[in-house]
């Protein structure tokens, strides 16, 4: 196997002068750093206290989930000689919260808008949304069932 190492940064920054004295004396701000790219002002889910202004952990998972997916349709259409044109996804999650606080993803629907080129094989550029799942390396590790509604245009 093959390996591959990643590296972030994780800085809080929402101590507001008090530090953490009370549960209300600081924010839930923080920012990912990335060697060599933007950094990303990140906060909690405002359910939690976060800023909802501004990304949490759980709109990045689940970005990165249709990144990820997005990413390897596009290949595997490439290779199937199927032309894409346009992709567009507006994914969404659900979670749960249990009683004592601890809280989870338990499903996700990703729903592709594909714009593909006349003559495309559309049997095979749906087919290709099913394999995914065995190669993206985020769906690989995430532990809830991920649903796919895909929507083709040709043009």
């Amino acid at each position: 196997m093959k390996h591959h190492a990643y590296t972030s940064r994780i800085r809080w920054t929402g101590n507001t002068g008090q530090g953490t004295a009370h549960y209300r004396s600081y924010t839930r701000d923080w920012e990912v750093a990335v060697p060599g790219k933007p950094v990303i002002p990140c906060s909690n889910d405002p359910l939690l206290g976060g800023n909802p202004g501004l990304m949490n952990p759980e709109d990045m998972l689940l970005s990165a989930l249709s990144g990820c997916h997005m990413l390897w349709y596009l290949h595997l259409a490439s290779d199937a000689g199927i032309v894409v044109t346009a992709y567009e996804d507006r994914p969404d999650a659900v979670g749960e919260l249990a009683p004592n606080g601890a809280a989870r993803f338990v499903s996700a629907t990703l729903r592709p808008q594909i714009t593909v080129r006349p003559g495309a094989d559309m049997t095979r550029a749906e087919a290709i949304h099913h394999e995914i799942h065995k190669v993206c390396f985020i769906a690989r590790s995430v532990n809830f069932p991920v649903t796919i509604e895909p929507v083709f245009t040709v043009a």
